[in-house]
């Protein structure tokens, strides 16, 4: 593991592997909070209230972490500079946010609420897939027979993977498939967009405005289950747990974990900190197993293997 000391005093390798621990086990625990929470509560109710949620942290943790050195750019830094912010820039921020707080999160809640974790997890674990293909499209990256390679075999893992409950239109488990899809598209059309304009912002600022526009999109849905849940002995009828769930969603899996990441970003190269994003769907399938009683197919097993095989495939040569 190389460490890059240039953002400042570099941390240990010991205090980098327990934050990288740290990291993956809240995003593997997150598949399995939002399995649980959309039991207690309707699910464009707890999408709409975590993603909110995930904002009012984000406010309230910005100023704080503006004061802690891990979070100050370097001097020599473009982003550095205290420059005020334009309305271009709040646009960028807006679509930004949509994309990557609103559309990605909202999606994969709702997705959650018709598969199983195995499914979802393998299919949040495509994002460089779909992230390689818009990059494409963008003309941010060439075409080569080894991406061609690896995602035919990603495609051929997905199609075993969806197909393994059944091809039936009606299937729930394959709606939430798609649904999980689209939320993961989301994010990766916010890595695309937000690759151009990485240089250019603080990576504290972007992701906070991120999360405000994110966070404001989704709060008349938010406002809206709040009227139908109708009065307060409603409101008190909600079991500790469901307000357990939104909690680690939006403080946890969203705000601190993204925080978390982008620290790690001063330190690791993002191909470094991504490889561990492998072990994702292993982890979250495993806890499914464990405290759900979720079971997985062979032929959902071999389609997972063959979908991140064929990611293993592309980024490890990307790596080289």
């Amino acid at each position: 593991m190389h460490i890059d000391p240039s953002h400042g005093r570099a941390p240990s390798r010991a205090a980098i592997a327990v934050s990288i621990v740290f990291l993956m086990a809240i995003w593997a625990v997150n598949f399995l909070v939002v399995k649980i929470g959309v039991r207690y509560l309707p699910v464009f109710t707890f999408a709409s209230f975590r993603i909110v949620g995930a904002a009012f942290f984000m406010i309230l943790l910005a100023p704080l972490c503006r004061r802690l050195p891990i979070f100050r750019e370097p001097s020599n830094s473009r982003s550095s500079a205290a420059t005020p912010l334009a309305v271009r820039d709040y646009w960028t921020f807006a679509y930004l946010g949509f994309f990557g707080v609103s559309l990605n999160q909202f999606f994969f809640t709702l997705g959650l609420r018709y598969t199983n974790v195995t499914h979802s997890s393998i299919i949040v674990g495509l994002g460089p897939i779909n992230t390689l293909i818009l990059a494409i499209l963008f003309r941010l990256e060439q075409a080569s027979l080894r991406k061609a390679l690896g995602m035919a075999i990603a495609l051929t893992g997905v199609v075993i993977l969806a197909t393994s409950s059944g091809v039936s239109t009606h299937s729930p488990t394959l709606l939430g498939d798609g649904v999980t899809l689209l939320g993961s598209l989301g994010f990766a059309m916010y890595v695309v967009l937000g690759k151009r304009v990485a240089a250019k912002y603080n990576p504290l600022t972007m992701t906070t405005w991120n999360f405000i526009f994110g966070g404001l999109v989704l709060l008349p849905v938010a406002i809206h289950g709040a009227i139908v849940l109708g009065p307060l002995a409603s409101w008190q009828a909600i079991p500790w747990q469901a307000w357990a769930c939104i909690a680690f969603t939006g403080l946890f899996s969203s705000t601190l974990a993204y925080l978390f990441y982008f620290w790690l970003l001063r330190f690791l190269d993002a191909s470094q900190l991504a490889a561990f994003s492998y072990l994702l769907p292993v982890s979250a399938s495993a806890l499914s197993i464990l405290f759900l009683g979720e079971g997985g197919s062979w032929s959902e097993l071999l389609g997972g293997a063959l979908a991140l095989a064929g990611v293993y495939w592309i980024e490890s040569g990307r790596n080289r």
